[in-house]
């Protein structure tokens, strides 16, 4: 194996604390430097608590007195410092993976790209959840023809706005919708391949947030003719995702928070054996399953999917030509892309 690259974490809020340290200290290919962080003693309390990181008090890279001494960055900030943060990466032949949503604009998104291309260096999104053993689990069924010939796909979120939100996301296009609406988009596109918007529809909010009440959107896609759809409630008592992938022979659904992949027979007549055996077959995979995502859930190491995501942008660092391709720059575009025309042509209701 090559040497470990030589990484640092810029942004220590939840994310970078609880998904990207894990990540990356969990992995032979990386050798955790140091922390960055724009608060003021947050840096130090974070390197304080792992032995021999180095810390900055900063906003942006050149104030980082050790910053040559790493080869490769991780940017968990607010998305508003993304594009400034990313380009005077590359600018300094450093090689960079970032949180989602990729940038505030396809504009911005587009400048990132060419910096990246033009530096010769990886830049990578953290679209994690297609990397999660649910849904490897799912392509697992697909790639079988376990569901038999697909009819339709739908990604279905319910929010509830008293869970833990960043602080910032009001301040986004369309509020959360612009923060959580990646992952959505790329379980989609992960089954179908690109997407292509039809129409969207959002309800304004109630309560006069920029986040809307509730968003539905229609796509296509060029491989398959099948209905693909996204529903997003963000007022709702509830807070769950699901992935929905319906075939001739069963349908799978993905329950994105838990980890759980479940497979469901066609029920034919829908007869009473025919629902009894629905309901033992999703009784049993959902409590089997949640033992296996439980306990670590519990132990703080159910990751969903973002090991894999680093260990992805590592090889591609290292020069391996598809080791990225489902979390590359490209692919974080086209997902921006599909953001902004939905928030742009929506209908309002």
């Amino acid at each position: 194996m090559a040497d470990p690259l030589r990484m640092a974490v810029v942004g220590l809020g939840w994310v970078g604390q609880a998904r990207h340290l894990p990540s990356l200290a969990s992995s032979d290919r990386f050798r955790l430097v140091g922390v960055v962080d724009r608060r003021e003693g947050r840096a130090a309390q974070v390197a304080a608590s792992r032995k021999g990181l180095l810390a900055a008090t900063a906003s942006r890279l050149a104030d980082v007195p050790w910053i040559d001494e790493v080869d490769a960055i991780s940017v968990a900030t607010a998305p508003m410092a993304h594009h400034d943060l990313v380009c005077e990466a590359l600018a300094r032949g450093l090689h960079v993976i970032t949180e989602k949503p990729f940038a505030m604009s396809v504009a911005e998104g587009e400048a990132m790209v060419s910096a990246a291309a033009s530096a010769e260096r990886a830049l990578a999104v953290v679209h994690n959840f297609q990397f999660a053993r649910s849904m490897k689990r799912l392509h697992a069924d697909l790639g079988a023809g376990r569901l038999g010939a697909l009819r339709s796909i739908r990604a279905v979120q319910l929010g509830n706005p008293g869970r833990r939100l960043p602080t910032w996301y009001e301040d986004l296009p369309l509020g959360l919708f612009y923060d959580e609406s990646p992952h959505l988009l790329y379980l989609l596109a992960s089954v179908v391949g690109p997407l292509d918007l039809v129409k969207a529809v959002s309800r304004e909010s109630r309560k006069g947030l920029n986040t809307p009440d509730q968003l539905d959107a229609w796509f296509a896609a060029a491989n398959t003719s099948i209905p693909i759809t996204l529903s997003c409630n963000f007022e709702s008592s509830l807070s769950e995702w699901y992935l929905m992938v319906h075939g001739e022979d069963g349908v799978g659904v993905v329950d994105v928070f838990r980890d759980i992949y479940l497979r469901l027979p066609n029920d034919g007549a829908h007869g009473t054996k025919d629902v009894i055996r629905t309901s033992l077959a999703v009784t049993a995979q959902h409590w089997w399953q949640h033992l296996a995502s439980g306990i670590p859930h519990l132990t703080g190491r159910l990751r969903y999917g973002n090991d894999d995501v680093f260990d992805r942008f590592a090889r591609a660092a290292r020069g391996e030509a598809d080791a990225s391709a489902p979390i590359d720059a490209a692919a974080a575009l086209r997902t921006l892309a599909l953001q902004h025309a939905i928030i742009e042509t929506r209908d309002r209701v």
